[in-house]
């Protein structure tokens, strides 16, 4: 069974089981977090599809923690100007393990 679910103005297709970074929750650390905006399910027999979300579907999951993303460099530069401005970001995630699919 698998769902497909919105957070963060992403949308994510997870399984029991799986592992996915998403964008800063205010959750501690071993918490249950559900997620209700539940937009398709999957895998086992018939498939619910959501207009836009599949009423009484949720996903729980349990945060693991929360990590950081790559790097991204950014380099502002003036051409014939001698003008550089050079700066870096992370962004940091929660990082939430997939625990169960309710279904209505």
């Amino acid at each position: 069974m698998y769902a497909v679910f919105q957070s963060g103005g992403k949308q994510y297709r997870v399984s029991p089981g799986d592992t996915v970074d998403l964008e800063l929750l205010e959750a501690e650390p071993g918490s249950e977090v559900s997620l209700d905006d539940v937009r398709f399910v999957g895998g086992s027999g018939e498939a619910l599809v959501g207009t836009p979300t599949v009423d009484g579907a949720s996903v729980i999951g349990e945060v693991v923690g929360d990590v950081k993303g790559p790097k991204i460099r950014v380099l502002t530069m003036k051409r014939r100007k001698g003008s550089r401005h050079h700066a870096g970001h992370r962004q940091r995630h929660t990082r939430v393990r997939i625990v169960d699919i309710k279904t209505p």
